[in-house]
């Protein structure tokens, strides 16, 4: 065999096998897709999560409640006072029940374990001393045509009215001072009383108290939804549509 002959038989067998193939381009952006994909779900799964925890670590306790309390009661009777017994209150079992009650009057309730928004400010101010029932009715009774009439009333009456937060809101701006509604946090003092405005126009009423603990120069809110009575800051959750403050020197 000659020397050419034997030099081509050596190349054929040095490529003997498949056929190489050009390197595939990697998909760059497959990567990435994956990867915003599994950040965005583990955020929008994981979001609940933390939420949770973060608001059962800020839970406040009755130790930091009972604390805040000494602290609003050792000051002569003012609406640190109304702060103080609306910290109290929040402490209390209370189900939110808006049911008519046929109650007596004056200084009638309804069933201790009920209630709703507008009852922690009738409980809380007749630990005070003074009875939103009577004081509403009388009023009502010489001005029911300043009152909004929103149940299509033709009197005054003493079972429920004072458990309307619309009345209520009338009633504090006819005998209390009628602040500007503010996202300030420096324009609210505890004891304050604010009424807002729900996302289904329906009325809600709280009164400010201090935060717990580090957070005790916030202004937080006890309030009492259909979810439960609470002690939380929520003041800017709603829209804040009145904002008063009672003075305690003088009977309302």
């Amino acid at each position: 065999m000659s020397r050419n002959k034997l030099s081509s038989v050596y190349r054929t067998i040095e490529y003997i096998g498949p056929r190489p193939e050009k390197p595939k381009r990697p998909n760059v952006f497959g990567g990435w897709v994956i990867l915003i994909l599994s950040v965005g779900l583990g955020f929008w799964f994981g979001k609940p999560l933390a939420q949770s925890l973060k608001a059962e670590q800020s839970e406040p306790t009755l130790e930091q409640a009972d604390i805040l309390i000494a602290e609003l009661n050792s000051a002569p009777k003012s609406s640190r006072s109304l702060a103080a017994q609306a910290l109290a209150y929040s402490q209390r079992p209370i189900s939110y029940d808006p049911a008519y009650y046929k109650i007596s009057y004056p200084n009638g309730d309804v069933p201790y374990g009920k209630g709703v928004a507008a009852d922690l400010i009738v409980r809380t101010f007749r630990e005070l001393g003074i009875d939103l029932q009577s004081a509403i009715h009388e009023d009502m009774k010489e001005n029911f045509r300043s009152y909004p009439n929103l149940w299509k009333a033709k009197e005054p009456d003493t079972n429920i009215d004072h458990r309307r937060v619309a009345n209520l809101q009338r009633y504090f701006e006819r005998h209390a001072e009628v602040l500007e509604p503010s996202r300030d946090f420096s324009a609210y003092e505890p004891g304050d009383i604010v009424v807002w405005s729900l996302a289904d126009a329906e009325k809600h009423i709280g009164i400010i108290v201090p935060g717990p603990a580090e957070r005790g120069g916030e202004p937080w809110v006890v309030h009492h939804m259909e979810r439960g009575l609470s002690w939380e800051p929520a003041l800017l959750d709603y829209e804040i549509e009145s904002h008063f403050r009672v003075s305690f020197d003088e009977p309302q």
